[in-house]
């Protein structure tokens, strides 16, 4: 049977999920990191979990007072549910959690190994987190948003799985890869967005940044693969043209 007939995706769905350990030892790691941090903060005291919450957040204030733990804390929990099926927080948990983290980062790290894949992840989660605080502080120069913006809740790992889909565009065939691409950027904007002036929410921007970056990401990884095949190329080339040229007459 052909491997990549309809009748052989089971197959190859249970291949994937018995080398994902191997394959993917950082990313099986980072998800269960995140699933006990989930669970720790939904079964402790509201008010202690609401502190944790509030101190990883990386608002504008928290970034000032307290950066590094901020930026880290936040990628160590996930803004959405595991049980509460028919609420939109879970499709949003299996968007950023299942599809972007265990699904696109995990071929991230399959296809270009640990350090490319930490750094899609980081690239976007710190990235667009540094980048949306200074759209943030030109918007409040500019008074497009409110003071309160500063001690807003923004935590969580959507910037990095954003950014995990967007590099991802390399893993769908070619002929896919502008829905796949459409997908990417059109996902944050379906629960609607507020424009509170000539820039939508800063979560949206957010989210838009992480996405340009993972394109961005996927773009340079695609040329200097092109290059490196290239090179192999005209290297193979230039070994085999002395011996032709001695095996002439």
């Amino acid at each position: 049977m052909n491997a990549r007939s309809p009748r052989g995706l089971p197959s190859r769905l249970l291949r994937t999920l018995r080398t994902y350990p191997r394959r993917s030892p950082l990313t099986l790691c980072y998800v269960v990191l995140l699933v006990l941090g989930h669970i720790w903060v939904e079964n402790i005291p509201a008010d202690r979990a609401d502190a944790i919450r509030a101190y990883i957040s990386t608002n504008l204030d928290n970034l000032q007072d307290h950066p590094v733990s901020a930026l880290f804390g936040s990628a160590l929990l996930f803004d959405g549910t595991l049980t509460d099926v028919a609420s939109t927080g879970f499709g949003g948990t299996l968007i950023t959690l299942g599809l972007g983290i265990c699904g696109c980062l995990a071929w991230a790290e399959r296809r270009y190994g640990k350090l490319r894949a930490t750094a899609v992840l980081l690239g976007g989660h710190i990235g667009a987190t540094l980048i949306t605080a200074v759209v943030i502080l030109l918007a409040l120069r500019h008074g497009w948003y409110p003071e309160s913006v500063r001690q807003d809740s923004d935590y969580g790992i959507s910037y990095g799985a954003q950014t995990s889909l967007a590099f991802a565009t390399l893993a769908v065939p070619r002929w896919a890869r502008l829905p796949w691409a459409a997908f990417v950027v059109a996902w944050p904007l379906s629960g609607g967005v507020d424009w509170p002036g000539p820039l939508p929410d800063f979560t949206t921007v957010g989210h838009l940044l992480s996405a340009a970056l993972g394109f961005g990401l996927a773009v340079a990884t695609a040329v200097a693969t092109s290059r490196r095949r290239r090179a192999g190329a005209d290297a193979e080339a230039g070994a085999e043209a002395p011996a032709t040229a001695d095996a002439r007459p």
